[in-house]
């Protein structure tokens, strides 16, 4: 190097030497080559904020309200909010008051808190085939016990920090698993679309369906009720394409309109809900209850309801976000909101509250710009509740399972296969063995082991190795490059033990350009030189950075050279000559940074430009052969 101008390492590109002033990432060396610190520029000018307001008086204040459309807003999440509250509680198994309690306790307990400003929470589809699982197995009464203690685990998790940890999950784990809820819920909804009574499990559900289809058929009021349920499907799917502002109508108060007035027709009898007094459905937890924890299985749930409800809010605040330009959702708040809003429902003996797409996204498009509209939606559920409550016993349950069947069609979103598949197929297998796994067991069992195959997908992948061997007169090479990994092993192995029995009196391991090494493999080396050495073979080895503070390019000391070998070795006493071709740079001794750059200093800034997939490929077929013929 000489001392007018500074190396230039690999993956950096020379600025302009005009330029006076260096960006934030820019990088300075003296005459050295040794970093030094940038001189002080000239302060310019500050850049755009471009999350802040326009105006500086709105930054405390947020956005300003129109209290006209916060009410209007808040009428339309309501009328969509309440058909989806009381099929939730039917789906759940448990009665029609405790889905509107959740609604109520969604909208003025976690609505008033601070988290995300538009998303609107409440009991959740997505919960449903888990909370019926529950409440057969436990009873109704434990469930406000786990509810309550998962609300707690979950305001744990917010102060903590852990908001945002739930976004370092796979999203095809996430499709996954909505898919795996929205499959179940489908078909669970079957039944009381077609007024019967679903058998129990996922693939009993599936395997009933024929049966079913040839009850219904032979009753007359099982057809009304099921042509209820796919008139409401139907109208879930079109009535966004109807003209002018009767599309901003729900289409599940339309439906359930019409439900109301075939069942009053003379002569139809299909079943409708049974609604009783709200205050009394309350059932808080008592001591024989909190007993209950010393159950394994309680402490099962409790955990499974605490991840899933906290990972559907958060995943909903995200797509919610996508939805609108005003502020983001801040997760560790908007978590301590949700396990605020459960453990409230847990002392009511109320059902699980997660944040809802349906109902979000029904806010947002009503144009609400605060939190005072899912306030007072929550108000508009008790108020109805508690003054009309004889008006939802008008409505048929087919009409609400037929919301849910189209709630759980869009969990489903079979769309996203092929497009999974066209993207990444080994995210899609990761997907559909979610999907699987808790249709065919549980939703734990089936998000775990999901998480397990996104893991080992993504180790795979990083560990890429690619391994040359080849032979040039008495030396027998072996080239490196990429991530070598204990996945690998079976690879490396293979490539020294083909070395060995070369039967050359010289082997080289070029591993300069493998850019990781773990334990496995480098012990693996480390040994089989060792070894080799050892039969007086003489053994060149270039290890790549450090795992010790060893120099970043290593040639071992050869073992004595073998009789029959030549008397002198060409390669003894010197290291290989790496050439103009990039190399990993050693480690530089500590060095005094000066106050200010060299006067022959220059200029360099971080290309950031990701490195392309065939590199290491690229590596071991161009650039390793050359260096391994010096």
């Amino acid at each position: 190097m000489s001392g007018a101008h500074a190396t230039r390492p690999r993956g950096m590109r020379a600025r302009d030497p005009r330029a006076r002033t260096p960006r934030p990432d820019t990088h300075v060396h003296d005459t050295a080559g040794h970093p030094a610190r940038p001189p002080n520029p000239p302060n310019p000018p500050n850049p755009p904020n471009l999350s802040a307001p326009s105006n500086p008086s709105n930054l405390a204040k947020g956005p300003k309200a129109d209290l006209a459309t916060e009410i209007t807003a808040s009428l339309v999440v309501f009328l969509v909010a309440l058909p989806l509250c009381i099929g939730v509680a039917v789906a759940s198994g448990v009665p029609a008051e405790l889905g509107i309690i959740s609604g109520v306790i969604g909208g003025l307990v976690v609505g008033a808190a601070r988290g995300s400003t538009l998303q609107v929470s409440g009991p959740a589809a997505g919960l449903a085939a888990l909370v019926a699982e529950t409440v057969l197995e436990h009873g109704v009464a434990m469930l406000g016990v786990i509810v309550l203690f998962s609300g707690l685990l979950q305001i744990v998790l917010g102060l903590v920090k852990m908001g945002r940890f739930f976004q370092a999950i796979s999203l095809a784990v996430v499709q996954g698993m909505l898919a795996g809820i929205g499959l179940p819920l489908m078909f669970s909804q079957a039944y009381p679309a077609m007024d019967s009574k679903a058998p129990g499990t996922p693939i009993e559900n599936m395997a009933g369906i024929p049966g079913l289809l040839a009850d219904t058929f032979a009753d007359r009021n099982a057809l009304i009720a099921a042509g209820l349920g796919a008139v409401t499907v139907g109208l879930s799917f079109l009535w966004k394409k109807m003209p002018g502002p009767v599309k901003k109508i729900p289409a599940a108060l339309v439906a359930v309109g019409i439900g109301i007035a075939v069942a009053a027709l003379p002569g139809v009898e299909i079943k409708t809900l049974q609604v009783g007094n709200l205050l009394a459905s309350v059932d808080v937890p008592g001591a024989e209850q909190f007993a209950g924890l010393a159950d394994a299985g309680i402490i099962t749930a409790i955990l499974t309801f605490t991840v899933i409800a906290s990972a559907e809010s958060l995943f909903t605040a995200a797509a919610v976000d996508r939805m609108h330009d005003g502020p983001r959702t801040r997760y560790n708040p908007e978590l301590i909101a949700q396990g605020a809003g459960n453990t409230v429902a847990g002392l009511l003996g109320a059902l699980p509250i997660t944040a809802v797409v349906a109902r979000s996204s029904a806010n947002v498009q009503a144009g609400a710009k605060t939190r005072l509209s899912r306030v007072l939606h929550g108000l508009w559920l008790l108020a109805f509740a508690i003054l009309l409550p004889q008006v939802l016993a008008l409505i048929p349950i087919s009409v609400l399972a037929g919301v849910l069947i189209h709630s759980g069609w869009k969990l489903f979103a079979p769309e996203e296969f092929p497009k999974m598949w066209r993207q990444d197929r080994g995210e899609f297998v990761v997907m559909t063995v979610t999907t699987l796994v808790i249709v065919a067991t549980a939703l734990l069992e089936g998000v775990l082991i999901g998480l397990a195959a996104g893991i080992v997908l993504a180790a795979v992948r990083m560990s890429q190795t690619v391994i040359r061997q080849h032979i040039e007169e008495d030396t027998a090479k072996v080239v490196m490059a990429g991530n070598a990994t204990f996945l690998r092993l079976p690879q490396v192995i293979e490539a020294l033990e083909s070395a060995a029995q070369a039967g050359k009196p010289r082997i080289r391991l070029d591993l300069t350009g493998v850019t990781h090494l773990d334990h496995a493999c480098r012990s693996q080396v480390e040994q089989f030189t060792a070894q080799q050495r050892g039969k007086g073979l003489r053994v060149e080895l270039l290890m790549p950075g450090p795992a010790t503070g060893r120099t970043a390019t290593e040639r071992e000391e050869p073992a004595p050279e073998p009789s029959t070998g030549p008397s002198a070795d060409p390669w003894a006493g010197r290291m290989p000559d790496p050439g103009p071709l990039p190399r990993r740079p050693a480690p530089s001794p500590p060095v005094t940074h000066t106050a200010a750059p060299g006067p022959t200093a220059e200029w360099f800034y971080l290309d950031t430009t990701p490195m392309p997939e065939d590199f290491a490929q690229r590596y071991a077929e161009e650039y390793a052969p050359g260096y391994a013929g010096r």
